[in-house]
């Protein structure tokens, strides 16, 4: 039962990070087009900012509830009285969520900040570079977490 709740909150934090960057990308951004830059700009950063608060839970609760879910695994083994291997499959995600993480956090914490320098001066140039830096960042992103739902999928 615990291991089935642990997956029901992986699955969803994933469904968040993933679909919020799919929207984002897709839906948000095509739409903010017909705004001058300056409103783009703003809007885009309000956006991006609730949506990494809410990406910074998301993922803790992947780390967490992927590792719950290894320790879990690895204790009916032990219990068992069977050696853990972990699937292959299992150690893509992990490799995967850390690039996936390390990503995150560079937008977060370097490529945000940017885009929040160029709004305040009103440098809006430099602020579209900003908001493009970030836009491929989180299309990387968007790809990786594809790729780790169709290995799983398939269970490589």
């Amino acid at each position: 039962m615990l291991y089935a709740i642990c997956k029901a909150l992986h699955l969803l934090a994933v469904v968040v990070w993933v679909g919020g960057m799919f929207f984002t990308l897709a839906c948000l951004r095509p739409a903010a087009a017909v705004l001058e830059p300056p409103l783009r700009l703003r809007l885009m950063r309000a956006a991006l900012g609730r949506f990494f608060a809410v990406v910074s839970w998301s993922a803790g609760l992947v780390f967490l509830s992927g590792a719950a879910m290894i320790a879990l695994a690895w204790r009916a083994s032990a219990a068992s009285g069977l050696a853990f291997n972990m699937p292959l499959d299992w150690y893509a995600m992990v490799g995967l969520f850390f690039v996936m993480l390390a990503v995150f956090l560079h937008v977060r914490l370097v490529l945000l900040p940017r885009l929040d320098r160029a709004i305040a001066a009103q440098a809006w140039p430099q602020g579209a570079i900003a908001l493009g830096a970030i836009r491929w960042e989180v299309t990387l992103n968007l790809v990786v977490g594809v790729f780790i739902v169709f290995l799983v999928r398939l269970g490589v």
